[in-house]
């Protein structure tokens, strides 16, 4: 069976708010905008820094809900700075069907505090 790579999520225009180069890596992210996406806890992302153009990949992890965080850890500390906006993007395996069928979830940010979303399926 072929499967091909579809996006299944994407959170655009996230504000980076910190990093933390002595952590052990991944990006922090308010865990509200993790379930609207639907991206789980330590599920693979690929980052994209829309600010320098740099392109990662690592983990998700659950910052507190509502605190409107965006964390770089640590290798990921260099990527970036406080105030960059991101991409971040996971993906999913799906047969033909399926893959045709596949609306990815889109977050796409408002403001400057992580807090605001505009939730566009397609």
């Amino acid at each position: 069976m072929i499967l091909r790579e579809m996006m299944k999520a994407k959170i655009h225009g996230i504000v980076v708010t910190d990093r933390n180069l002595h952590y052990t890596g991944s990006l922090g992210i308010d865990a509200k905008l993790l379930d609207s996406a639907g991206i789980l806890p330590f599920e693979k992302i690929q980052v994209v820094n829309l600010d320098n153009g740099e392109r990662m990949e690592t983990y998700a992890l659950r910052d507190p809900p509502g605190s409107g965080a965006c964390v770089l850890n640590g290798g990921m500390a260099h990527k970036g700075k406080p105030g960059d906006r991101l991409l971040v993007i996971t993906y999913v395996q799906a047969d033909e069907e399926s893959a045709r069928a596949l609306t990815p979830q889109v977050l796409v940010m408002s403001g400057n505090d992580n807090t605001k979303f505009e939730l566009r399926n397609r």
